[in-house]
């Protein structure tokens, strides 16, 4: 039987932090979740006045991260922490304004990397801790009008591989989940979308459209078999580094980086072409 944890997870008045939370406290773990509202975790507050705790957070505010974070962990031993506050942003790279680049890096990979630095030195003192970072398929994989969006999952994923390196002498286990489409506000209610350019009508940039409606069937993953299985991973040992949830994301993951692969093997030639001579 797995030990009771207390857990930090940003975001969890939807999505994916939404259901973490309500099957956390429903096994009886703690859980501090940060939000933008309160109204969005009436129930949570509600229902179980003992185990769950609000903090207000939006994660674009370093300085207001430091704050919370040090203060979550001057209360609790945090056991694990989950970076999940996050959305999706679409539309070809010409047609985005400053503002939405710059509020989705932001939100995507600033906020996500601050709250791993804020973390990091409260886990080294308990000597263990496991973060959980919820990418996305979307930081391996890349479509056209998902630009900025795939800008911050690739960044998160090469920022926190190489922490996972960094942290693992101090007990510190690090998971990159990387989910596949699932029924959550991200895709029917939370995306945002980029005011549109005549330019680009028919092209590839807009096939996001059709992905959004829900009228073209919806996205096969199940947010609460995800989560399930999110929940699981920290209790493995050693962390799984990156977990693919959704077999159509397995299967367009692995069929890019075949090809990325065979790419950079048919590369040895060209390569080796720049090196100094042997002996030189």
């Amino acid at each position: 039987m797995t030990s009771k944890k207390t857990w930090l997870i940003t975001g969890v008045s939807s999505g994916f932090g939404y259901e973490l939370t309500k099957q956390l406290l429903k096994k009886g773990d703690i859980v501090v979740g940060t939000v933008r509202k309160l109204d969005g975790v009436k129930d949570f507050t509600d229902q179980y006045p003992d185990t769950f705790f609000s903090k207000i957070l939006d994660v674009t505010d370093t300085p207001s991260i430091h704050k919370v974070v040090n203060e979550v962990f001057t209360k609790f031993k945090i056991d694990v922490l989950v970076n999940n506050a996050g959305y999706g942003l679409f539309g070809a790279a010409e047609e985005l304004s400053d503002e939405q680049v710059d509020r989705i890096l932001n939100t995507d990979l600033v906020g996500s990397i601050q709250m791993i630095r804020s973390s990091l030195p409260h886990f080294r003192e308990q000597k263990h801790g496991r973060i959980i970072q919820i990418s996305s398929y979307g930081g391996q994989v890349a479509y056209p009008g998902n630009s900025m969006y795939h800008a911050a999952k690739f960044g998160i994923e090469g920022f926190v591989e190489s922490v996972a390196q960094e942290v693992a002498s101090f007990n510190i286990g690090v998971t990159i989940v990387e989910p596949g489409g699932a029924r959550t506000e991200f895709r029917y209610g939370s995306a945002q979308v980029a005011d549109e350019l005549p330019a680009y009508d028919g092209n590839p940039a807009h096939d996001f459209k059709k992905m959004l409606d829900p009228a073209n069937g919806l996205a096969p993953g199940d947010p609460a078999r995800m989560a399930a299985r999110i929940i699981e991973s920290a209790d493995k040992n050693p962390a799984p580094l990156r977990m693919v949830l959704g077999s159509e994301a397995l299967k367009n993951t692995i069929n890019t980086l075949e090809k990325r692969i065979n790419d950079y093997k048919s590369q040895t030639d060209l390569a080796a072409s720049t090196d100094f001579p042997t002996g030189e």
